[in-house]
């Protein structure tokens, strides 16, 4: 054997041994990195829930009689939205986490409402029916095949435009038919954006080589998309089975 058939077999050994490494830990860290999407998701959900019933057992008669309040939460909301998704590569682990607690305290506030609006039994009927559903089409675009990409595309314009009918809605037609009618849009638009948000969270985080902080960062940002649908998801149905 000539030395250049030795470097070659060499070289070819340390690839070989280079990609095991790295299978190994891509093995090692998908699952602790999803395992945060989840937990981070259910944490934010059940900090909302608190804050929405606290609010409504205490401090909703501040917030009925004073619009500003409720203008500035709202703003702020979607502040913390953007700011946390536009500069999550610049925000440590830290403090991208503590601004998503932040954002699922005020939502929780915003959201303090349903219990003076809703009866307890169909808000309770209506989270269960929402987890039944956001579960099976998460698990969905975990496990398909097929490339969700386009589709998600097409729900994202229609998400666009479900805001601008709302909004017309709320201000000039005030139709409770059309309200309906974009109700039912609006669950079929984050269910599938609940599969796609799946499928493009699992596609991210199956390059980590290791669960760094930036790839945490990543889990935690997957986290707040799948909690927007979620909530949006279980507002819709909410609105619906409240006219049966």
């Amino acid at each position: 054997m000539n030395e250049r058939d030795y470097f070659n077999i060499t070289r070819e050994q340390d690839g070989r041994i280079n990609a095991n490494e790295r299978e190994r830990y891509v093995s090692n860290a998908f699952p602790v990195l999803m395992r945060k999407v989840y937990v981070w998701m259910t944490l934010a959900l059940a900090i909302t829930g608190l804050a929405a019933w606290v609010v409504a057992n205490n401090f909703m008669d501040l917030l009925m009689g004073n619009s500003i309040v409720m203008w500035v939460l709202i703003i702020a909301e979607l502040g913390l939205v953007f700011g946390i998704s536009g500069m999550i590569h610049k925000l440590s682990l830290t403090t991208a986490t503590l601004l998503f607690v932040l954002f699922s305290i005020i939502n929780g506030v915003t959201l303090s409402s349903i219990f003076l609006i809703y009866e307890i039994g169909t808000i309770a009927k209506v989270f269960f029916i929402t987890s039944g559903t956001f579960a099976a089409m998460a698990f969905f675009g975990y496990t398909t095949k097929r490339d969700l990409s386009f589709i998600g595309r097409i729900l994202f314009m229609a998400l666009i435009g479900i805001i601008i009918a709302t909004l017309v809605n709320v201000f000039f037609t005030k139709s409770e038919g059309f309200d309906l009618i974009i109700c039912y849009i609006g669950v079929l638009i984050f269910v599938g954006l609940t599969a796609w948000d799946s499928q493009k969270i699992k596609k991210m985080l199956s390059q980590a080589e290791q669960a760094d902080e930036t790839y945490q960062k990543l889990a935690l940002l997957g986290s707040l998309s799948l909690y927007l649908d979620f909530i949006n998801l279980f507002l819709y149905l909410l609105r619906i089975f409240d006219r049966d």
